[in-house]
């Protein structure tokens, strides 16, 4: 590095816990990477995302996707400068975009490490193979101010989805009919485009199993079916470090079925939305890295809950630099401009030893999160499946599940519910703590990474870490919905049977489907509504004051288990059309 340098800050990673160097990465390996920069300095300033949370959502100016583009963008100039100083470099420019605020590039291992002052090595580990780097990330002085981060570098896998399966249930049933074999074998995306098949009464489900409807209707979800709407679902498969590929993905027909004879309704408008990787790649649920399990869950809540609203598949890639430009693309996408936005998957916010985030990457994830927010997009993330730890194995330390513990995203805690669907009659509602069975439990906490933010003072009595490590930060979740995998929901497995599975990875987009029905409710975007939760919506929950999740034990109020608790839409809608919250009871 010469003094014509700077070095990013944050923009690298410990070893992963029980990694093995094996050496420097070959240099004539290929390599890509992605370069972000900054806002245009010269673009008008964005409206805030907190002062518009102040007003009812009716009240509230959101940018429209092309404002929102023309705000958000890249200047034309330090685009030119990036794709200057990757061609001295020798470096390929793949994609320049200015609505992205991106360049992503390719080349050798040895270019890689000459532009940018690292030595690249690879580690093994039982989990996969990576490749990283112990330097942080150089650049020269002009670009200082310039660029916000590179990802790519670094591979290690960094996406984790929150889907749980019941311990010792019946085997499986078959799933709904069968898709024909011309139909099964049909492109994934011909969903849409396909003739709808005829709708069967709803299928019963095994005792204590929902269909995903059947809690709405519990949850007093108001009318509608998000007609108008566009939520975004996040699926992750692809890259798993330098590692085999991991499938991930849905077959069109199959899933048609569900919705047709198990559920008992049309199937919703599904369409992909390929940002990085192989993008609809089904497998069969054998390999244990393949993510059809959770696109499947996620697919049968959105769609069966609000099946009017269209829904993009985001398919993007197992690595910080898939989840940066799959948030980006989704919050700067003019085709389909989403707006609700629903992440099933995370990682702990600071457990650096196993993984974690960049602080770098956190940085580009929150500002991708505030250009969401200007736009009116409600995001809900799951607040992970292993307790107040949220890592397997761990017993020592407490941490919270990014993206959840944002500032910017609504978290979503799990319940456990035992209820009579046919009565509408709930016996029990309880934290959902699995953990004394080795099948996980709702996460939540307290952040050691944001501060408590100014919506959550005073209204939630956030505590110090519970392992005593940290003062009052960012509590986690902010809500909670059903996630107890013992009474969760029958959904469609990657086999092609039916299979009663949970997790935070159904609690988010059951929060996701409900929005969706919202918005179509009050004729306009909720958008970030947590400052009026915390103010004055609170009475709109159901409070969940029985259990703990391992670390923090669930009360009146807000915790850090459920938050305020699941939702009762109808009087959340009520609250959200009026501007004021109703009186709890």
């Amino acid at each position: 590095m010469n003094a014509d340098s700077f070095r990013i800050a944050g923009s690298t990673r410990e070893v992963t816990v029980a990694a093995t160097p094996i050496g420097d990465t070959d240099p004539a390996q290929q390599v890509t990477a992605t370069i972000y920069v900054r806002r245009d300095p010269a673009a008008p300033a964005p409206p805030s995302v907190l002062d518009q949370a102040q007003l009812p959502p009716a009240q509230r100016h959101y940018l429209s996707a092309e404002e929102a583009t023309s705000a958000f963008s890249a200047a034309d100039a330090d685009l030119d400068a990036v794709v200057a100083f990757a061609g001295d470099h020798g470096l390929k420019v793949l994609e320049r975009s200015a609505r992205k605020r991106s360049v992503r590039v390719t080349g050798t291992v040895a270019a890689m490490n000459a532009a940018f002052d690292i030595t690249l090595r690879d580690y093994a580990h039982p989990a996969g193979r990576y490749r990283s780097h112990a330097e942080e990330v150089a650049l020269p002085a002009s670009l200082a101010g310039v660029v916000e981060g590179v990802l790519g570098l670094d591979n290690r896998p960094m996406a984790r989805s929150y889907l749980r399966k019941r311990v010792a249930s019946a085997a499986a049933a078959p799933a709904v009919a069968p898709a024909p074999a011309a139909a099964a074998a049909a492109a994934p995306a011909a969903a849409a485009a396909a003739a709808p098949a005829a709708a069967a009464a709803p299928a019963a489900v095994p005792a204590d199993t929902y269909l995903p409807p059947a809690v709405a209707k519990l949850f007093d979800f108001p009318a509608g079916d998000g007609s108008g709407e566009c939520v975004a679902v996040f699926a992750f498969n692809g890259s798993l470090g330098s590692g085999p590929s991991a499938p991930g993905g849905y077959t069109a027909a199959t899933l048609d079925n569900y919705f047709t004879q198990t559920v008992g309704q049309a199937a919703p408008t599904i369409v992909d939305v390929v940002v990085q990787g192989p993008g609809n790649d089904p497998g069969d649920g054998s390999n244990p890295n393949d993510s059809s399990g959770e696109v499947l869950l996620d697919l049968c809540i959105v769609g069966s809950v609000a099946p009017g609203a269209r829904i993009a598949v985001y398919f993007t890639e197992f690595t910080e630099e898939g989840w940066v430009n799959g948030i980006k693309e989704a919050a700067s996408d003019t085709t389909n401009s989403p707006s609700v936005i629903s992440i099933s998957y995370g990682n702990p916010e600071d457990d650096s030893t196993n993984g974690a985030w960049m602080a770098q990457t956190v940085t580009l994830v929150n500002d991708a999160f505030q250009q969401a927010a200007t736009q009116g997009m409600t995001i809900s993330c799951a607040a992970g499946d292993n307790g107040a730890y949220d890592e397997p194995g761990e017993t020592t330390a407490y941490h919270v599940d990014f993206p959840a513990s944002s500032p910017w995203v609504l978290g979503v805690g799990g319940t456990r519910l035992e209820a009579d669907p046919t009565t509408g009659v709930i016996s029990s509602e309880a934290v959902w703590n699995d953990l004394a069975e080795g099948n996980g439990a709702t996460g939540g906490g307290v952040s050691r990474v944001f501060p408590v933010p100014t919506w959550q003072q005073g209204a939630a009595d956030v505590p110090p870490n519970a392992d005593g490590t940290s003062g009052p930060g960012r509590g986690v979740p902010d809500v909670a919905s059903l996630a107890d995998p013992e009474t969760g929901f029958d959904v469609l497995s990657p086999n092609g049977s039916l299979g009663q599975v949970g997790g935070t990875s159904a609690a988010a987009p059951m929060w996701s489907s409900l929005i969706a029905r919202l918005n179509q409710g009050t004729g306009t975007r909720v958008g970030f509504f947590n400052p009026q939760l915390y103010a004055s919506y609170s009475g709109t929950m159901q409070d969940i004051t029985s259990g703990n999740n391992g670390g923090y034990t669930a009360g009146p109020g807000w915790d850090a288990c459920t938050g305020w608790g699941r939702p009762n839409g109808a009087k959340l809608l009520a609250a959200l059309s009026a501007g004021s919250g109703s009186p709890a009871g």
